[in-house]
């Protein structure tokens, strides 16, 4: 969740309320990927829609030189914070639609579904032409989106309350453990394809008030096919679609789909 502008509200606790993201194994996923589809493994990667950066952090510890880009100022705030005394890294405040680099890289990643926020057709395609143009030839673009059963079911008209802690530093070797929640309330309209989230955050000051924070966030399903030709339409050659970090063919009840694919283009 870190494609587009916002995320004032829900910035600062993001990866507490995110906590179940396996940003390792996702990692490996990525590696394999690379292994599995290019010549060798890229030097310069970019981290679409990085958010709080913490795939970018991951992947530059393997030895990566990073580049993360996000189009919320709150969300690369809290990246550049963690990425403080860290080497390879460049964070960069753009639109995933329309954004520039200095040059190519070998690999584009773009995780936790912020492809989805992508809310019209041409913005999809927007964002693919971009990657598109800025990937060496046969580059390597992995990214993910929620499925339309996640859309119709999983999300739909539910809502839902997640819950965690916060830690503070008190002063000295002291710590103090503080509440968040955030709840949420969902809108999917099959017409539009489109779902509405409405969110609450309260989160626990020291003193044991609570402040509260309201953020309104909206995503796209896209079918499979929309995804397929969209890609193709911008210069890519779809290189799969899986049900997890194993490479499993995706079943009626997937909930996200994992997909590669490389740029055609000529060298």
């Amino acid at each position: 969740m870190s494609g587009c502008e916002g995320y004032q509200a829900i910035a600062g606790v993001y990866d507490k309320l995110n906590a179940e993201i396996d940003y390792r194994a996702w990692a490996d996923f990525f590696e394999v990927c690379f292994d599995r589809f290019l010549p060798q493994r890229p030097e310069l990667v970019l981290d679409l829609a990085c958010g709080t950066g913490r795939m970018t952090l991951e992947l530059a510890a393997r030895g990566y030189d990073m580049i993360g880009v996000d189009g919320s100022a709150d969300m690369l705030s809290e990246a550049y914070t963690r990425a403080i005394g860290r080497e390879r890294l460049l964070f960069l405040l753009q639109d995933m639609r329309s954004f520039e680099l200095y040059g190519t890289v070998g690999a584009v990643t773009c995780c936790l579904d912020s492809i989805n926020y992508l809310l019209k057709a041409e913005d999809l395609r927007a964002c693919f032409a971009c990657v598109h143009n800025y990937l060496d030839p046969n580059g390597l673009f992995l990214f993910d989106v929620n499925t339309p059963y996640k859309f119709k079911t999983i999300y739909a008209e539910n809502a839902y309350v997640l819950e965690d802690e916060l830690v503070w530093d008190a002063g000295g070797d002291q710590e103090e453990r503080a509440a968040v929640y955030c709840g949420w309330q969902n809108h999917y309209d099959p017409e539009t394809k489109i779902c509405d989230f409405d969110l609450s955050i309260f989160e626990e000051a020291p003193d044991g008030s609570y402040r509260r924070a309201d953020e309104h966030q909206q995503e796209r399903c896209y079918d499979r096919e929309d995804l397929l030709t969209a890609l193709r339409e911008t210069g890519f050659e779809p290189l799969g679609i899986w049900s997890d970090f194993s490479f499993s063919e995706p079943t009626e009840a997937t909930e996200r789909w994992y997909i590669a694919a490389r740029a055609i283009k000529p060298c």
